[in-house]
């Protein structure tokens, strides 16, 4: 009777999302309220659990969202983005070109929605080409799947945020693995590029969004590199600190270097300390121009937020069932257990299109499990976290924004985007998967 509740209403987000355009805050809801009555659960205990699993997976993770969505926007419209895909080209050179626009996007895509970089991005590769004389399909797919290694992989993207939060996983463990297996993934994508884009071609169609390309793309040449890079990298260096003084042998000992980057490492300073680099960004930008930039990225942040609470809710009413022993599982191992948190999220993303809503759901259905599949360790959580990611990758394709964004404004039909695009996110998923179970059998 509980898998049939499970499969009833993990079927019903999937058709509500599909099918009726629920939004995902309703359907995760709706479905954590139904999941309670159908498993018995009196009205008033199905409230406080969905309250206690909202308050709780935001608690850590409400302000670090807010706090790297505004380091995002920042970068976008201050044309930092620019700046940073500019930079990655000058180190690595027109020769290999196609690399540097992937690693720029894997780069842009921590702080920066992968939709928007590559709305960003899409006209330097067209410019790129034409130096080059390297087809712009190569430079669409390898941006493409750069930008989205990072998208599911690298806080402080909203996905593994949300993920580490509802798997109780370190968010530090999570950054510097997820580091680990994003850049093989994302170099994949650049392979898969290359091997495939030359055999693919253009269409002549209309760019609907060709206004909004070019709004974006007034790149302000007093900001440097440098500057552009610290919004990103302060924040991540700090969190990766704040994982190392916190490892249980105590590497730097408990003394003051511990206590220093234990607070500012954390994950809510951390992001707060990139906000305001991020702020020096648009010093030269009139006050009358940035004056939205921060309500406006709450506003995004504040989707991301109550979709992960409703994901915790939902949660929440999952950890009543003991899943482990109706489907029997008590003998499956820390890799078993990583495997099936990828199908899971693989058949998820596949079925409704969001990486982010698959990793929610994903995240909220193994958390009872990770007990029974032997993942309790504060790095094997974190592989967790990073198997969900890799199978809510796997693949982007029609019911996905992101798959029309690429094909949109590179000017390719359905066709040509399955093969290059979406066959591009295939090969990343299982290069992902696998990198992940090699890391958990040698860590």
């Amino acid at each position: 009777m509980e898998i049939l509740v499970l499969g009833v209403v993990v079927l019903f987000i999937i058709i509500a999302t599909v099918k009726f355009k629920m939004h995902p805050i309703f359907s995760l809801t709706i479905a954590a309220v139904v999941s309670g009555f159908l498993l018995g659960i009196t009205p008033q205990n199905i409230m406080s659990t969905m309250a206690e699993g909202f308050g709780k997976t935001l608690s850590g993770i409400g302000l670090v969202i807010a706090f790297g969505t505004v380091i995002g926007v920042y970068l976008e419209r201050t044309g930092s983005t620019q700046v940073l895909a500019n930079s990655v080209l000058k180190i690595i050179g027109l020769k290999h070109s196609p690399l540097a626009m992937n690693l720029a996007g894997f780069v842009i895509s921590i702080p920066v929605y992968c939709d928007s970089g590559y709305i960003i991005l899409s006209s330097l590769n067209k410019a790129i080409s034409k130096r080059t004389g390297i087809p712009a399909l190569v430079f669409a797919i390898a941006l493409a799947t750069g930008l989205y290694s990072a998208h599911v992989f690298v806080p402080p993207t909203p996905g593994p945020l949300a993920a580490a939060a509802i798997l109780g996983a370190d968010l530090g463990m999570v950054l510097i693995f997820g580091l680990l297996v994003a850049i093989p993934v994302s170099v994949s994508g650049y392979f898969w590029a290359r091997f495939i884009g030359k055999s693919l071609k253009e269409t002549e169609t209309e760019n609907l969004e060709k206004e909004t390309r070019q709004e974006q793309e007034v790149i302000p040449t007093t900001i440097r590199p440098f500057q552009a890079f610290l919004p990103l990298l302060v924040p991540i260096v700090l969190i990766a600190m704040n994982s190392v003084v916190n490892y249980p042998t105590h590497p730097l000992g408990e003394g003051s270097l511990y206590k220093i980057f234990d607070f500012i490492g954390s994950p809510v300073i951390a992001l707060l300390i990139g906000v305001f680099f991020a702020f020096a960004l648009g010093r030269n930008v009139p006050s009358k121009t940035r004056k939205d930039w921060v309500p406006d990225a709450f506003k995004q942040a504040g989707a991301i937020v109550l979709i992960t609470g409703a994901g915790g809710a939902f949660g929440a009413i999952l950890r009543t069932m003991d899943i482990a022993s109706i489907i029997n599982l008590e003998s499956t191992t820390g890799v078993g257990g990583l495997l099936i948190a990828f199908v899971i999220a693989t058949i998820l993303k596949t079925a409704q299109g969001s990486s982010t809503v698959a990793i929610i759901t994903t995240s909220a259905i193994i958390a009872p499990l990770l007990e029974t599949f032997g993942l309790l360790s504060i790095t094997d959580k974190a592989f967790a976290v990073l198997a969900v990611g890799a199978g809510a990758m796997t693949v982007s394709h029609i019911n996905d924004s992101y798959f029309w964004v690429v094909s949109q404004f590179s000017n390719m039909n359905v066709k040509t985007a399955l093969r290059g695009h979406t066959m591009g996110t295939l090969v990343q998923g299982i290069i992902g998967i696998l990198m992940i179970l090699l890391l958990y059998t040698i860590v």
